[in-house]
């Protein structure tokens, strides 16, 4: 029986995010991060093969953590009966993944919420779908140099992602802490705030940089899956970790809308083993406090 958990709007945004994370129930939307280098765990980043009598195989591309994790869980425990072998691409970033899918050099990506998606197909026209919520890494407030953010003083640097539809996310965080308020528009940067008492300023850098640049920053804040590749705990190390109920951001699987019949039904098969209990459970029990969590 599948587990339901709901997760609404922290932020009235139409397209956003470093998680790529959001969610959708309409599995046969449109739907988008990762790296300028990749590595394939089989070497194979062709489209998916198959032959008469055997599997269907498919390649993936993923962020290293957790994204690659669950899909591993899923080839070693759930692909075989279900007829689909499933090679990773891992990518470093949020832009090579989408690009790769684009091309045609993987047959879906796993590493990006819905907002991503959706401000990425506005910007770069791709015609991808996508299916529901798999997971959600809470984003976090971290420092190096407060233990609480009563501590912030006026003036204090702060060091944020670059990527619009993820900062607009990020900035939430200091709403949430009462630490600036935002215009009233759509998917807010830093250029949109109405409020900002400490007079914080801020640093763009891009996703994977925020939590190595932290040293240099009173503030910093992180996407789940950076903090937990940079050795960060969020449930203990941020100041201030992002909701998981209610929340929009939860990461997808996207796949090119204009694939052949035999890799989209062999890709939607993945999708739903990704929305089995048995994975549900494996991520509750291997991030068991919150730092990864199911979406469904």
């Amino acid at each position: 029986m599948k587990r339901i958990r709901s997760f609404a709007a922290i932020l009235g945004v139409g397209a956003l995010a470093l998680t790529g994370c959001g969610s959708s129930n309409d599995s046969n939307e449109r739907t988008n991060e990762s790296s300028d280098t990749s590595t394939s765990t089989s070497g194979n980043t062709t489209a998916a093969d198959s032959t008469a009598d055997g599997p269907v195989t498919i390649t993936v591309g993923a962020s290293p953590t957790p994204h690659k994790l669950i899909l591993d869980y899923v080839q070693e425990n759930l692909a075989a009966d279900a007829g689909i072998n499933i090679e990773v691409v891992e990518y470093q970033d949020y832009v090579q993944p989408n690009v790769a899918l684009n091309n045609g050099d993987i047959d879906a990506n796993y590493f990006q919420h819905l907002p991503y998606l959706e401000a990425q197909e506005a910007d770069e026209g791709y015609d991808f779908e996508h299916g529901d919520g798999i997971h959600i890494e809470p984003y976090g407030i971290y420092s190096e140099k407060i233990t609480d953010l009563k501590d912030l003083k006026d003036g204090a640097t702060v060091v944020i992602t670059n990527d619009p539809s993820n900062q607009a996310r990020a900035l939430q965080l200091l709403v949430d802490n009462d630490l600036i308020e935002l215009e009233d528009v759509e998917s807010p940067t830093i250029y949109d705030l109405a409020s900002n008492p400490k007079n914080l300023q801020f640093k763009e850098a891009d996703a994977p940089s925020v939590p190595k640049l932290l040293p240099d920053y009173d503030i910093g804040i992180v996407n789940g899956n950076y903090a937990l590749q940079n050795g960060l705990e969020p449930s203990t190390d941020a100041l201030y970790l992002e909701a998981g109920a209610d929340n929009p951001y939860a990461n997808i699987l996207a796949w090119n809308a204009n694939t052949d019949d035999q890799t989209k039904a062999a890709v939607q098969k993945l999708d739903e083993l990704l929305h089995s209990d048995e994975v549900a459970q494996y991520i509750e029990e291997t991030w068991p406090n919150g730092e990864v969590i199911p979406a469904f």
